[in-house]
């Protein structure tokens, strides 16, 4: 019985072993089938499976690799739905310097680039590879032994910000490279260098930039200008998971490395083709001046038609002997130069002129017109800006107008064709009651725009602020939106800001199938009684006060009752809080709706006074410094750093300039701000000493 116990035993253990084998190896496989399915959509447009065939495999892989941890690969395609776990960039030094190209409008200095490089190489034939323009992020990728090992931002030319874990969730770059030779040569050697770096640009195709700003038009958040800053403010996420749900794009144009198979600049790129990288295909070489005009000629028009925004041609000299020999100039490469398109302008009839109202009750005036094609999407409204706006351009209803893009991609009217005007065209006169409530508009001190003072009582106004309470950086109850609110809004469940602390689940759960979404946005509505003061301030959404005036008012009066009853002299004292500001927050906290609101959020539990360990640690030690932070620090992250300067009074700010007091530099501080620093005599401090600068005691 023993032996028999023992045999079995084995064969158990033995047909386990065969079974872990065969899921190890289906693991190899469904990784490779997958890495293939997204190169053939994303990269080559030709889908062999559906989505719900892809969805499948996906799904086995994630299973199989859960019961295998020990098979952890961060190229797998499981891991391109990215973290939610929030990481500071680190700063990296590229190998190879990306410098800017010089850049012309105009055929004449691309006939003077052309005749210097015939000069430089003394007479020798060239070719030049004519390529798109594209107008998104500069991405630096390198591969070692076929992996994407490092994905570095442009930065400074010559560090940038490690964006790997995001780059990773762009599904047209490939993690892991695909290789041409033989499948049943298992020694032949890869066609890729063992380590190389190519680089391209990170973009927004247009389609999901239109979504994405008709999404934050609907929640009343700033719109996008273009695909770039789409694109790049979407990339310098601390959230991977953003990144993926964005769903960027990526060319790549260059390739580097010490070993590349050819001397082609354009044969390089073809090979790295094969590689699966998803290279454009309108990239054309050519030997004279007139080849270099007929392409810039065809893509000012094709590109029109093209998914994502081109802003010229590139060109570049196509050996890589012969840009070695050109070599370059201080800022950028003899052998390259770049011809930007002029911005596109069309003309179209302005049939209308409606007006919206925003949060805090701005009305905006918006122009209709006959739908026209404009840099590759359709156009049919316009921002007016302001009553300023349309009276500069003397607008009238039935206007021929010239719109733009331009390098902002929110179109814009910029001219009206008056020789086209109507006889019977009547001038846009702006609206002195809102559109939605019907109050009479007022015009602020040195405002621009008209407001809707009801802000109480006008629905887009109570909505704006209520979206704009648990907005991120305000309460930051991320289980609600903007459709939830309307929808909440409309059967009479909130009307104002406190309302949300009243909600239960059996409110919200509909025919009862909703309960785990209802219960988790009761559930964030309450972890926002955590949230700090200074944020609830910003959250109330007082007309003028911004993040920033918001924390100056928490930190300078440190409990809501003491912000409440502040007068005008004491709101002005306040560096950064002028007139207009100050009479707002008298205006807000004398309306007996706003004072309601207040105290049932203060009953509620909100925080209405800074904490004690935040009281402790303001100090007026930085008052009247505006600091620049640069590099990567040791003991607390920039934005940790941004919290102190401002708990002691002083000033963030951006750029270096003459009124800069002072630099906190970390390591890795940019040469380009050392630099300036060094010209301007702006005194550069290190961590330590700026810790030691803001010690208590001190």
């Amino acid at each position: 019985m023993y032996l028999c116990s023992f045999y079995l035993k084995k064969q158990y253990l033995c047909s386990q072993n065969d079974k872990q084998m065969d899921e190890i190896k289906r693991i190899t496989q469904l990784r490779k089938e997958l890495h293939e399915h997204n190169y053939r959509y994303y990269v080559l447009n030709q889908p062999t499976i559906g989505d719900q065939d892809f969805d499948f495999l996906m799904h086995e892989l994630q299973d199989l690799e859960a019961r295998h941890p020990e098979m952890a690969d961060p190229n797998s395609p499981t891991q391109r739905v990215g973290s939610d776990l929030n990481a500071e960039f680190r700063q990296v030094e590229h190998k190879y310097p990306m410098l800017s190209l010089a850049n012309t409008y105009n055929e004449q200095d691309v006939a003077d680039w052309y005749e210097s490089v015939k000069k430089g190489l003394a007479g020798e034939d060239f070719e030049v590879c004519c390529e798109m323009k594209y107008d998104g992020l500069s991405i630096s990728l390198t591969y070692v032994d076929g992996k994407l090992t490092q994905a570095v931002t442009r930065g400074d030319g010559v560090h940038g910000d490690d964006v790997t874990a995001n780059v990773k969730t762009i599904r047209s770059i490939p993690m892991v490279l695909a290789d041409p030779a033989p499948a049943d040569d298992l020694f032949a050697t890869p066609s890729y260098p063992r380590e190389f770096e190519i680089r391209g640009e990170i973009l927004m195709p247009w389609t999901v930039f239109e979504k994405l700003n008709k999404e934050r038009e609907e929640a009343e958040e700033p719109l996008f200008a273009n695909p770039r800053n789409a694109a790049s403010g979407t990339l310098k996420s601390q959230k991977s998971s953003l990144v993926a749900s964005r769903q960027l794009d990526a060319y790549l144009y260059y390739l580097l490395g010490e070993e590349l198979p050819a001397d082609g600049h354009f044969e390089n790129l073809e090979i790295a083709r094969s590689w699966g990288f998803k290279i454009s295909e309108g990239m054309k070489k050519v030997k004279t001046l007139q080849q270099i005009y007929d392409f810039i000629n065809y893509w000012d028009q094709a590109r029109k038609h093209l998914p994502v925004a081109t802003d010229g041609i590139v060109l570049k000299v196509n050996s890589l002997r012969q840009q070695r020999s050109l070599g370059f100039t201080a800022k950028s490469p003899r052998w390259a130069i770049a011809y930007k398109f002029k911005a596109e302008r069309v003309c179209t009839r302005l049939n209308e002129v409606t007006y919206q109202v925003g949060r805090t009750g701005a009305v905006t005036p918006v122009a209709n017109m006959d739908p026209v094609q404009l840099a590759g999407t359709t156009v049919k409204r316009a921002t007016l800006n302001n009553e300023d706006f349309i009276r500069s351009f003397d607008l009238h209803i039935g206007d021929y107008v010239f719109v733009e893009k331009g390098g902002e991609i929110i179109p814009k009217i910029v001219g009206v064709d008056i020789d086209q005007r109507p006889i019977i065209a009547m001038p846009v006169q702006f609206i002195k009651r809102c559109p939605e409530c019907g109050t009479p508009l007022v015009r602020y001190e040195g405002e621009a725009a008209w407001y809707c003072p009801n802000d109480t009582g006008c629905p887009p106004q109570i909505k704006g602020r209520i979206e704009h309470f648990i907005a991120r950086k305000a309460m930051n109850i991320d289980s609600l939106g903007p459709e939830t609110i309307d929808d909440y809004y409309r059967q009479g469940l909130i009307k104002n800001v406190a309302d949300l602390y009243d909600i239960d689940v059996q409110q919200i759960n509909g025919d009862g199938s909703r309960t785990k979404s209802a219960q988790r946005i009761v559930n964030g509505i309450q972890k926002s009684k955590e949230v700090p003061f200074e944020r609830v301030v910003f959250a109330l959404g007082i007309r003028f006060v911004g993040e920033t005036s918001a924390k100056l008012l928490a930190r300078h009066f440190k409990n809501i009752d003491a912000l409440m009853n502040a007068g005008l002299e004491e709101l002005q004292e306040i560096e950064g809080i002028g007139e207009v500001m100050a009479k707002s927050i008298i205006s807000y906290f004398h309306n007996p709706t706003n004072l309601e609101i207040v105290n049932r959020l203060r009953n509620y539990g909100l925080q209405m006074q800074l904490s004690e360990e935040q009281t402790a640690s303001i100090s007026d030690k930085l008052a009247g410094q505006s600091i620049v932070i640069s590099g990567v620090f040791a003991h607390h992250s920039r934005d940790e750093y941004k919290t102190i300067i401002e708990q002691n009074g002083g000033k963030n700010v951006g750029s270096i300039s003459s009124k800069t007091s002072f630099i906190l530099a970390g390591e890795n501080m940019g040469p380009s701000k050392l630099q300036k620093a060094e010209k301007l005599g702006i005194k550069i401090m290190s961590e330590d000493e700026f810790l030691e600068l803001i010690r208590p005691n001190s």
